[in-house]
């Protein structure tokens, strides 16, 4: 990697503060410096001179989200009949534990995989890739379990990586 001078060094600061982009810095190295640095190089030297760039905000898809799943219908004698507490949808029903099993063999490009069930009863499979990366699937879209259930699944997951040789 290229030894910059104090006042390139300045620069590439100053790009960050405005909101350049890692491929805009590379650009503007070559472009006025004649400094040719691979893409890798490039977020080497930023992490050598402690700079950080500014995530840009991301675009909200233009796609209309998908209307929620409709109920069935029951007739009013059948809805009077059924008396739930509102707390039972929001809070996990007693005695439900987050349960977390691995599979005999992971799916494909993954280093390990299982099955979570959530103290809410949601169910979803999990995995972890390569890069060390936790990921859920097969859960509704937009699902969040409840925040007493993270610390849970961590400790379950963390146990069954040790019990796995990881």
């Amino acid at each position: 990697m290229s030894n910059l001078t104090q006042e390139q060094l300045a620069k590439v600061e100053q790009w960050a503060a405005e909101g350049a982009t890692l491929n805009d810095v590379q650009s503007r190295l070559k472009a006025e410096f004649g400094i040719s640095l691979t893409y890798l190089e490039a977020r080497l030297l930023m992490l050598d001179i402690g700079v950080r760039l500014k995530d840009k905000p991301r675009e909200q898809s233009a796609k209309p989200e998908p209307a929620p799943p409709q109920q069935p219908q029951t007739n009013q004698e059948e809805a009077e009949d059924i008396d739930l507490p509102a707390a039972a949808e929001t809070e996990p029903a007693v005695g439900r534990e987050v349960t977390l099993t691995a599979d005999q063999i992971a799916i494909p490009g993954a280093l390990i995989s299982g099955k979570v069930t959530f103290s809410d009863g949601q169910s979803a499979a999990w995995y972890l890739d390569q890069f060390g990366r936790l990921g859920l699937s097969g859960a509704p879209q937009g699902y969040q379990p409840p925040k007493g259930d993270i610390p849970k699944f961590q400790q379950q997951l963390d146990m069954l990586m040790q019990r796995a040789g990881f």
